[in-house]
Formats: structure tokens, C-alpha cells, sequence
């Protein structure tokens, strides 16, 4: 019976520092870009967008598929890196188990 309680408050302790690490990759961005930097978007560790940032020179109003294109494969990239960066913090905790939902 104290094995299974030590194993309820490792998993307890476990969780808490799950719920800070989730709440710290919060505040964490990550960058990309397309185009050679012409579209850049930043997202955070809640695989949110936080801003995309176009220079002037890629928005050509008789180019607009280009234009849609970029800032897809800028949102898809910055997306994908955010979820590299979770998973990489969350293996840390999980001493690499998968672990699903996180």
C-alpha cells in the first residue's frame, strides 16, 4: 500500500510540473519565415499565432496566390516548430515517454 501512494505523489508532482512547464511554453515563442524572409510568423508554445509580419515588397496585388502560399507555409512552419518545441520540454519531464495528449 506505500508503494501506491508514493506512485500517486510522484504522479501528482508529476502533473504540477506538466501544468507549469505548459504554462511557461506559453510565454515561449519560436520564428519562421518563407520567401526569403519576406513573410515571418511567430508562434507560441499553445501553438497560437502571435504575429505575421509581411514586407512590402511580397504583397503584389497581381500575385496574391503567392502571396497566400507564403504566409501558409510561414503559419504551417511556425506551427510545426512550436510543436517540435512543446514536445522537446515535455519529453524533458516524461524522460521521454509518450505520453498521449502532450
Amino acid at each position: 500500500m506505500k508503494n501506491m501512494n508514493n506512485m500517486m505523489k510522484q504522479a501528482q508532482q508529476l502533473q504540477k510540473k506538466m501544468l507549469k512547464a505548459q504554462e511557461d511554453l506559453a510565454t515561449k515563442t519560436v520564428e519562421a519565415s518563407a520567401g526569403g524572409g519576406m513573410v515571418k510568423v511567430v508562434a507560441n508554445g499553445s501553438q497560437k499565432i502571435e504575429s505575421i509580419v509581411l514586407e512590402k515588397e511580397v504583397v503584389d496585388p497581381e500575385d496574391v496566390e503567392m502571396l497566400q502560399d507564403l504566409v501558409l507555409a510561414a503559419v504551417n512552419d511556425a506551427l510545426n516548430r512550436s510543436q517540435e518545441m512543446v514536445s522537446a520540454e515535455m519529453g524533458k519531464l516524461t524522460g521521454g515517454l509518450n505520453i498521449p495528449g502532450l
